[in-house]
């Protein structure tokens, strides 16, 4: 007995000692010890040390002061240039309002976002039990932990049912200082939130205080609800607290710093704790006049941090902006900005922009939000080029690193990428008619910008997409042809994002032949010929797919189902373009290009000049390599040639699709007189080619339908800007300001 006693107790610590070194490590064992579980709380200890103001009995480990964030760090404050992202609630099938994504998921997030080389991450508005649970315990071991600037959201239905922050004995002040104050015992770990729809809940016990940098509070402040506020509440513009006053401010102002003044009282008196704080502002309500400003809404409102003073705290304040390049129209047309010329010689409107709203604050100045999404379809144009939309992803991260680099070379206090992940739930104005709003979430709709800001995509396929316009066919192996004839073969596949087809002809020459590709989508319309290319069709078309080499290549819609001139011509909208005649007659013959509105017609400013309507073509189709594991990808792709064949991927929305996880397309919207959803169960295509283009007729008999869904397959990609970011933001890990 003895004997096996002591052979135990040798194998225990011979099993301890591996377990150290790591041996064990491949095996599932962690190296864990009682040594180990010391140092790790030391070091906990270390990167929660605080500066004591004894005088007030408060900590804080934050401070906002002259041009930078500081840290508290081994006895002494150290500059902190800010760079991150914003993060979201979301991941695909989800609304903003399900905060359901994992805490597996949010601590791998912060992996990343560690090794990209930012330091914090902001979000908007509360967010579930696990999120604050997996930066806890991120932050405990990681060598480059992540800091939190944390939002508190507005109720956004009371703002447009109320248009005042005053009105219905202040409920909105209110109910949005009781979330405030929820969300400072939610940071220390000390709160119990009732389910309610659309906002997160449970219980939260992981104290983040030590790793918040600051709060942000509000959100892009509509000018309406502000001069509304103003009007009509002049008696409501002082605010006399402990903590925060205001000085010249007004009532809109004032009900920011009551908020504020708030939330630093409860922290300040409930946790002995204090952080820098600031309020939400964007260029429509900034301090600054814009003489230029096409839009009267875009100019007529201002919100100044200045107005709101502080005392009795020390972390200070900071001022927040959201800043994009695109909007509004001020940074394309205000002529101080045109005159700006970078050393390349190019215009460079945004770091005039951040010189000018540097004048008017004393404080720090945190560009909390600017971004470039990477989707096909554009919502806003920039002088620069660095637009709002129809941005390859190769092109993405430079643009974002020049961003970063006048934001830092200007004196401001750090910039936050808009946005961590991509989000299928959003919506864009030029498009949102298109589409059906409860089913957004469940596919991915590439023609609207706001999906696609992420450095994270969310891409279709559980381990890779079905299929990649890159010339190799191998995706196509196992399907069997829904059309062939003398000429070749023609297949047809989908996901949640695009339909794509592959033509396979026997004497297909790439170089000279013209491939046409009709499409019927809905029963009882479309044409049966297409004069302008001598074609005639077996059945009525409704999309009509030209392949011409690879600069001239569209899609084409039957004037009859022209979704963008009903919408936007026929209406008025666009006034800049002519009516044409006889669109409501069906069978016609005359297709369309397919067209995207990105900008009204506008006079600005100052100098009168008229701008017209902004149009382009987005059914003009480019040729490129879709694949992003191979080196000369291009992410706008539409189109690709290889072994004598073509891969075409079309976006769902250039099918009129409005939800194909529904299957629900556009209806006969002039004979409903207005753009409704009706369900379908199958396209129909045919093809074929030629060098002369001349007297073909085309059979429509191949039939393509799919299984509806109402969960999506996709998996996590990172974009070419995260790996160019994790480059540039290295910089500032041996930087004197990063607080090392």
């Amino acid at each position: 007995m003895k004997k096996l006693f002591t052979t135990v107790i040798f194998t225990l610590v011979c099993l301890f000692i591996l377990a150290q070194t790591g041996v064990l490590a491949p095996f599932g064992i962690k190296q864990v010890s009682l040594f180990t579980r010391k140092k790790d709380e030391d070091d906990i200890k270390n990167v929660n040390e605080a500066y004591m103001d004894m005088e007030k009995d408060v900590s804080y480990r934050f401070k906002s002061e002259g041009e930078y964030f500081s840290i508290y760090k081994n006895g002494e404050w150290k500059e902190l240039f800010v760079c991150g992202v914003n993060i979201g609630a979301t991941e695909p099938a989800l609304f903003p309002g399900d905060l359901t994504i994992s805490y597996e998921t949010y601590y791998r997030w912060f992996g990343y976002i560690s090794s990209m080389n930012c330091n914090c991450v902001r979000v908007y508005t509360t967010m579930c039990p696990q999120f604050y649970l997996a930066l806890s315990d991120f932050n405990a071991q990681a060598e480059n932990p992540i800091y939190l600037f944390q939002g508190i959201w507005v109720n956004e239905e009371d703002i447009e049912s109320l248009g005042d922050v005053y009105a219905e004995n202040e409920k909105i002040l209110s109910e949005f200082k009781h979330d405030a104050l929820t969300l400072v015992d939610v940071i220390h770990g000390n709160a119990n939130i009732p389910a309610s729809p659309g906002k997160a809940s449970g219980t939260y016990r992981s104290d983040v205080s030590s790793w918040l940098i600051g709060w942000i509070i509000g959100i892009e402040w509509d000018p309406n609800l502000v001069i509304n506020s103003n009007e009509q509440h002049p008696d409501m513009r002082d605010h006399d607290g402990h903590y925060l006053y205001t000085q010249g401010a007004t009532p809109f102002e004032a009900f920011l710093c009551r908020v504020g003044d708030a939330m630093i009282e409860h922290e300040s008196e409930q946790y002995h704790f204090q952080t820098p704080l600031a309020f939400t502002n964007w260029i429509t309500t900034d301090p600054l006049s814009h003489p230029n400003e096409p839009h009267y809404d875009e100019d007529k409102a201002t919100v100044n941090t200045e107005n709101v003073k502080s005392r009795n705290f020390g972390p200070g304040m900071f001022a927040s902006y959201h800043i994009y390049p695109y909007y509004p129209d001020s940074l394309n047309y205000q002529l101080d900005y045109l005159s700006n010329i970078d050393e390349d010689g190019k215009i460079d409107t945004y770091t005039a922009y951040l010189k000018d709203l540097k004048l008017v604050h004393t404080m720090p100045i945190l560009v909390a939000e600017f971004g470039i999404p990477t989707s096909r379809g554009m919502g806003h144009e920039s002088v620069m080029g660095y637009n709002q939309g129809r941005v390859d992803e190769n092109m993405q991260g430079s643009m974002l690193i020049d961003m970063f680099e006048s934001i830092y070379q200007n004196g401001y206090a750090g910039g936050i990428v808009f946005t961590w992940q991509d989000e299928w739930f959003k919506r864009t104005w030029n498009n949102v008619m298109f589409d059906i709003a409860d089913r957004r979430p469940f596919w991915t709709n590439i023609q609207t910008t706001e999906q696609c800001f992420g450095l994270l995509a969310f891409d279709p396929g559980v381990r890779k997409s079905i299929c990649y316009v890159d010339g190799d066919i191998s995706e196509w192996e196992s399907l069997s042809p829904i059309c062939e004839t003398s000429q070749g073969k023609l297949y047809v596949q989908s996901d949640e994002r695009y339909v794509y087809i592959m033509v396979k002809g026997d004497n297909y020459d790439i170089n000279n032949d013209t491939l046409f590709i009709p499409i019927d989508t809905i029963s009882g319309q479309g044409n049966t010929s297409a004069p302008e290319y001598g074609l005639t069709f077996d059945n009525g078309v409704d999309f009509l797919i030209k392949i011409h080499g690879s600069g001239d290549s569209h899609i084409y819609v039957d004037r009859y189902y022209d979704a963008f001139y009903y919408h936007f011509i026929e209406s008025r909208i666009l006034s800049d373009f002519p009516l044409e005649d006889n669109v409501d007659v069906k069978n016609s013959g005359v297709f369309n290009n397919m067209r995207m509105c990105y900008g009204y017609h506008l006079t600005v400013k100052g100098t009168n000049e008229e701008v017209p309507d902004k149009v382009y073509e987005t059914g003009k189709l480019l040729y490129g390599n879709g694949n992003p594991e191979l080196e000369n990808y291009a992410s706008l792709s539409d189109f690709c040639f290889g072994y004598g064949c073509v891969e075409i991927r079309i976006p769902w929305q250039l099918l009129n699709v409005m939800d194909p996880s529904s299957r629900q397309q556009i209806g006969d919207f002039r004979e409903e007189q207005v753009i409704t959803a009706q369900d379908y169960e199958y396209f129909n295509f045919g093809f074929a080619y030629e060098s002369n283009n001349t007297n073909m007729n085309i059979q429509i008999n191949g039939v393509y339908s799919y299984t509806s869904w109402n969960m999506p397959k996709w998996h996590e990609r990172l974009k070419p800007a995260y790996y160019e970011l994790q480059d540039y933001l290295a910089k500032y890990n041996t930087d004197l300001r990063n607080g090392k």
